[in-house]
């Protein structure tokens, strides 16, 4: 019996290029149910996450807010470079210490510092709880602990915190393992355990506050040293070494080499320069859209690539540039070409629904990159503004004329340029709560998708892709507006697509 519908190889070698709503996936067999699905995926080489999504570096979309909401959701961001690199080094180190088991370099301060001091680091980093040591720093005497219940009613902020702290301290001795230190911190019902050692100085430091995190949300993306793994980009501008050091140096977990044409000496020679100063931290190469780019990036150690040239909702390349391609195209042989060299590709841009994830993942992409699904959430930057009684909030494509004003330009080689050609605009989304309600929603979402195909997980949807068991079909306009809603006279929108 001849199979239904066509292989993803026959599907794109026609003539022309596809994007997400011109085929559909045919039905396979289901056995299962949807939360046997496992989405666990490779974001570069060397990272893995357990949900397939990457918040977009983007100024109206990921700051520490969000990229922490990400990791713990099992997904990742990545800090836009729109700002100072003091600002974007401080926004990657409220990540890595949003979380962790033993914190080893946890904030301290000395006797002689103020209240002031205490809520300085309350409004910088969202934490309270400071180890008060003799010089302020760790490795030094540990005197005492300053929390929430110290200062709460403390109105004169130049109060010192010698007269403020707390000295009758619960701790701990340096030679206790993780699994005990747990133990010890649930039981004493402490909210932070103070690790020692045999002379009193402070060697580390755990929060009750990361037990609950641990236990609320299983699926967080961790490094080794339990922090939440964050990305930030640059540009491929010589300054922007100066920034990558900063960020390395409190700790970022992988870096995207941000160009909207990825194809340049510019990117290869920072990609190479990268991966001989810090050999142990990933690069993600791009944009690309062709073999012939992710060849060249490839070759320079990039460690995974973005995918898509002008598929964003608030992109113009393709229309101003007159040039780009098709995102299902782009995506379907980019990353079966990257895939013989062990890179993982991400789909970026395009994404509107749960339905183009499953499609993008489908094609190969092992993670998807969004922008509009996460902007106008609580955790995006930015204040909500009302809109003949619409709750919005701003988002714009860094090559919008807005953005590339504020540094977005360095991304489109247009920084210093006289004269700037917009290559996307400015605009408002409608408020969609919380990412931590969201992101459950799109991983249920795919879940489903996978079990109408037939497949447990995204490597399985991959052997079936390349195997050709996987069908498509191509959908014409009719068939796009039948798969839609359609004759009724009204209906309520749901909250999420």
């Amino acid at each position: 019996m001849k199979r239904d519908g066509f292989s993803a190889e026959e599907l794109f070698t026609s003539q022309n290029g596809l994007t997400y709503n011109d085929f559909i996936i045919l039905p396979g067999f289901i056995d299962f149910s949807p939360d046997d699905v496992v989405l666990e995926t490779k974001f570069t080489r060397n990272i893995i996450l357990k949900r397939p999504f990457v918040s977009s570096p983007m100024d109206t979309v990921t700051e520490a807010k969000m990229a922490i909401a990400m990791a713990l959701q099992g997904g990742i961001g990545i800090i836009h470079y729109n700002n100072s690199i003091e600002k974007q080094v401080e926004e990657v180190e409220k990540v890595k210490r949003y979380e962790n088991g033993f914190i080893s370099d946890p904030i301290c301060l000395s006797p002689e510092n103020t209240i002031a001091d205490i809520h300085e680091i309350k409004e910088k980093f969202g934490f309270s709880g400071i180890p008060i040591t003799e010089n302020g720093k760790v490795g030094s005497k540990l005197l005492g602990i300053v929390t929430n219940r110290d200062v709460d009613f403390e109105k004169d902020y130049t109060k010192k915190l010698s007269e403020v702290m707390t000295r009758d301290l619960f701790t701990a001795s340096q030679h206790i393992t993780l699994s005990e230190a747990n133990k010890l911190l649930r039981e004493s019902k402490k909210g932070k355990l103070p690790i020692v050692d045999e002379n009193g100085n402070l060697i580390t430091l755990m929060s009750r506050n990361d037990l609950l995190k641990n236990r609320e949300f299983p699926f967080s993306t961790k490094d080794a040293k339990k922090q939440l793994r964050v990305g930030a980009a640059i540009s491929t501008h010589q300054s922007d070494r100066e920034r990558l050091e900063g960020l390395v140096s409190v700790g970022l977990d992988a870096v995207v080499v941000d160009s909207a044409q990825g194809n340049t000496i510019y990117q290869i020679e920072m990609i190479k320069w990268i991966k001989s100063k810090f050999p142990s931290l990933d690069v993600i190469g791009g944009n690309v859209v062709t073999k012939a780019q992710c060849e060249n990036l490839i070759r320079a150690g990039a460690d995974a690539l973005r995918i898509g040239m002008g598929p964003g909702s608030i992109c113009t390349t393709q229309m101003t540039m007159a040039c780009g391609r098709a995102q299902g195209t782009a995506v379907y042989h980019c990353a079966k070409y990257a895939k013989e060299s062990g890179v993982p590709v991400i789909a970026d841009g395009g994404i509107a629904n749960t339905g183009y994830l499953s499609k993008a993942l489908s094609l190969g992409a092992s993670t998807a990159m969004m922008g509009s699904l996460f902007a106008g959430t609580t955790e995006s930057p930015g204040e909500y503004i009302y809109k003949n009684g619409i709750r919005l909030k701003k988002y714009r494509g860094m090559a919008s004329l807005e953005a590339m004003e504020d540094g977005g330009g360095k991304r489109y080689f247009a920084d210093n340029a006289k004269i700037k050609v917009a290559q996307g605009v400015s605009g408002e989304v409608v408020d969609k709560g919380s990412v931590m309600d969201y992101v459950p929603y799109l991983v249920q979402g795919v879940k489903h998708s996978f079990q109408d195909i037939g497949v447990r997980s995204i490597s399985s949807l991959h052997e079936k892709l390349y195997s050709g068991e996987l069908r498509f079909e191509n959908r014409s306009s009719s068939a796009q507006i039948e798969g839609n809603v359609h004759d009724l006279y009204s209906y309520t929108e749901p909250k999420y697509k």
